[in-house]
């Protein structure tokens, strides 16, 4: 595989523009992850405090309770005294009759009140109730088997009817008023006596969750395609500048800087591709080497920078005048190296005599005042598919036109000689 073959292979491109991509999206979506997962964290700490917070209020309510030793309200119809108390109700001199709210009972009426405003709903249980309508539901056991072991607190999420609910639940421990009611459970100041269990409706805030999730995954998408598209046109830009560049540096390795023409190491590496194809297709194959007569004089007459102009322009017209399917390279100094594929010996004699005409007739401007012309010799020879099978290598047949060329410098210059 050449360096241009490998800038331009689609099976090194592809995986490079695929790895780049799933590299960029696999950043994006960490990024979206992490600020779905930062905003959902925020907004659970912010049920977690709200939860906190109603409980405290209950247990500063009940601490004020129980401060009092519970309080007395009128027993109004509908009114009923606890059951579980000693000597619940009291009367007073005008015959009212009060009876007794402790704490307990009092945080469950709380409960029920605002269960109907629609608020939250709490409730005061324990492992031991005094009140059968006080038994902890499954999540409540839990969390005071907990609380025992240590637990400051539990909280999760749950499907109740049709709707998501946050649970929250804390301990409460015993105080020296509390034994009032349940000193005979057994408990000491400290204890875990029970708990607060509180919930509410989460479904706004969990509607809120989809619909930024929502908003998030639309975001990334978008994101994704416009990163994505700014790449795949960055990597194309890169693919093109790349190609050049190697394109660049592919013809700098088989021209010659000053002519523009192939150079030799080039040109033999084409000479030995076309003697494979002639001999498989037992085509004839041509080679003209011709120089430049006496260029030392013109070097050592009017510099080097006009030396290199008439190998510039000599380059340019060898350009022109030959077929696009011949092989035209500088040699080495003035001369000059032509492979004429499917050419036979007629048609390379002919091509070499336009050559030389038109070398012949050329001037080179020296400068506003002076011109010079130049003239050139010539070698041809032509080999069919036996000519190049006796030969070990291609320089062997360069040879033999070479020796043509020299010929055309003894017998007077500015001539064709053929092999």
């Amino acid at each position: 595989m050449t360096l241009q073959d490998g800038v331009t292979n689609k099976k090194i491109w592809l995986p490079f523009t695929i790895n780049i991509s799933m590299v960029i999206l696999l950043i994006i979506l960490g990024i979206f992850i992490g600020l779905f997962i930062n905003n959902k964290r925020l907004i659970e700490a912010e049920l977690e405090t709200r939860a906190r917070s109603h409980f405290n209020n209950i247990v500063l309510t009940r601490r004020w309770n129980a401060h009092y030793g519970g309080v007395y309200v009128e027993k109004k119809a509908g009114v009923a005294s606890n059951p579980y108390l000693k000597n619940p109700d009291i009367v007073t001199a005008d015959g009212t009759v009060y009876t007794k709210k402790n704490p307990a009972l009092m945080t469950r009426e709380i409960s029920e009140l605002a269960a109907t405003e629609g608020d939250y709903q709490f409730h005061i249980t324990s492992l031991q109730p005094l009140n059968p309508a006080n038994k902890a539901d499954e999540f409540e056991t839990k969390a005071l088997k907990l609380f025992e072991q240590g637990e400051k607190e539990i909280f999760t999420k749950e499907r109740r009817g049709g709707k998501n609910i946050f649970r929250y639940m804390a301990p409460l421990y015993t105080e020296q008023s509390c034994l009032e009611c349940h000193d005979q459970q057994g408990y000491r100041v400290g204890d875990v006596r029970g708990g607060i269990s509180l919930h509410f409706d989460i479904g706004d805030i969990e509607s809120l969750l989809t619909h930024n999730r929502q908003i998030l995954i639309i975001l990334y998408l978008l994101t994704s395609i416009l990163l994505l598209g700014i790449i795949y046109l960055q990597i194309a830009q890169l693919f093109r500048r790349l190609r050049a560049a190697q394109e660049q540096i592919r013809l700098m390795a088989i021209t010659d800087d000053l002519t523009g023409l192939y150079n030799r190491r080039y040109f033999f590496s084409r000479f030995n591709t076309e003697i494979a194809r002639s001999i498989r297709q037992d085509h004839s194959l041509s080679l003209i080497i011709f120089d430049l007569d006496h260029f030392k004089k013109v070097n050592d007459t009017h510099g080097h920078n006009v030396g290199d102009i008439v190998l510039k322009q000599t380059g340019a017209m060898l350009y022109q005048n030959c077929r696009r399917t011949d092989i035209v390279a500088r040699y080495g100094g003035e001369e000059f190296i032509i492979l004429l594929p499917d050419c036979d010996l007629e048609c390379a004699v002919h091509t070499a005599e336009k050559l030389r005409q038109i070398t012949e007739k050329q001037t080179f401007t020296v400068n506003r005042t002076t011109e010079i012309t130049i003239t050139a010799s010539f070698g041809v020879a032509c080999f069919s598919k036996t000519d190049i099978s006796a030969k070990d290598s291609a320089e062997q047949l360069v040879k033999i036109a070479d020796l043509a060329l020299y010929r055309a410098k003894a017998k007077g210059r500015n001539r064709v000689e053929t092999a």
